[in-house]
């Protein structure tokens, strides 16, 4: 039987409805600002923004307002509790939503030859900037949450990775605001460096979609390269690299919840290694999504009302309004005052990191890429 809706339940609804009214309204103004800024951004690279999707991520400037907001007008105490929870539960929604953009299918398109590239540069990351994180002695979370976003998806990967380690909302602000500079910096630079670098069509759009951090930058950077230099291979390579990449978030968030139980573990916290922590309900949502995808794409490939239903719950859904929605959330609970102390080292790491493995997707593609064809 469903339980009945007592008065406690109708208060603890209206409680969280301010906080989560005004994160969604957020999330709304960051599309429009994101929308405004990408299609600047296309046109200065040359590109005709009209149709386009826009290459700046709406979730980094849902959480940019967020903190704006907070640090200027401040945060009315009416709004905590729905920010919490949004920060919270609507944040593990969204990523189980997320989960229908990926597709197994999608990872054998690539080929076996491809994959083994996607895995060296993401255990590359990984390895290398949590080691470097603790030479810089960074907070052990945050460099956990750098190096999940330069490895593998950008924000996605920083946004999955943070309930699984408990991080907390200045770091994941601090996490994304570096991911996106770097990814940003990237995604301008490194299509005109390719042209010079690579001489297949497949080697370029491997670099692109292992180098560059985020989704939305991989794409970016894709179509510049496509618009420019008139070659669609290059934005069919990079995406499909790119969603193997993303297929690997399912494994890694368990990995790094294990890492950082066992750091806590060592450090005398008190806190033991469990193994139903590795597996959080998100993470097999997240995955159940990926499968349903999978299966979906064997009986309806052909059929432009699944993908149109894929794309509604993933990227529209999932990734823009829940997803933008939380970090405007994350934002209104980050206060300048936390970042006092952190100074310019995670900038440092994110650098480094993504130097690294954009050095690691060069050497994959260069190797690997010739032989992949889409």
């Amino acid at each position: 039987m469903s339980k009945a809706v007592t008065p406690e339940t109708s208060a603890g609804v209206m409680e969280v409805i301010p906080g989560v009214a005004l994160s969604a309204a957020l999330m709304v103004a960051g599309i429009w600002l994101a929308d405004l800024a990408g299609h600047r951004i296309l046109a200065l690279a040359g590109i005709n923004p009209a149709g386009k999707a826009s290459p700046v991520s709406s979730v980094l400037v849902a959480i940019l307002i967020g903190i704006a907001v907070r640090n200027t007008l401040g945060l009315p105490p009416a709004c905590v509790p729905g920010v919490k929870f949004t920060v919270t539960k609507v944040l593990r929604l969204g990523i189980i939503f997320v989960g229908i953009k990926l597709s197994v299918v999608d990872m054998l398109k690539l080929g076996a030859i491809g994959i083994p590239g996607v895995v060296v540069c993401i255990a590359t990351g990984l390895l290398f900037i949590t080691w470097f994180g603790r030479v810089m002695k960074l907070p052990p979370r945050l460099a956990i949450l750098i190096a999940a976003g330069t490895s593998i998806c950008g924000v996605t990967a920083i946004v999955s990775t943070a309930p699984a380690i408990d991080a907390e909302d200045r770091e994941v602000a601090y996490a994304v605001s570096i991911i996106a500079i770097f990814g940003m910096m990237a995604m301008l630079i490194y299509p005109y460096l390719a042209r010079l670098l690579f001489s297949t069509s497949e080697q370029i759009g491997m670099f692109l979609g292992t180098a560059v951090h985020d989704t939305s930058q991989v794409v970016g950077a894709a179509m510049a390269y496509r618009e420019v230099f008139q070659d669609e291979r290059v934005l069919q390579a990079a995406t499909v690299t790119k969603l193997t990449r993303n297929l690997f978030l399912a494994a890694v968030v368990p990995l790094l919840s294990y890492y950082h139980l066992r750091q806590s573990e060592r450090a005398g916290s008190g806190k033991k290694v469990d193994a139903g922590k590795l597996f959080p309900v998100f993470v097999l949502g997240f995955v159940g999504m990926a499968i349903l995808r999978s299966i979906g794409d064997g009986f309806f490939l052909q059929s432009a009302a699944w993908k149109n239903l894929t794309n509604q719950i993933g990227d529209v859904w999932g990734s823009r309004y829940l997803l933008g929605t939380a970090m405007a959330a994350v934002g209104l609970g980050t206060s300048f005052s936390v970042f006092k102390g952190i100074g310019l080292k995670p900038f440092a790491a994110g650098l480094i990191g993504a130097v690294v493995v954009g050095a690691m997707g060069f050497f994959a593609a260069f190797l690997l890429g010739r032989f992949v064809h889409l």
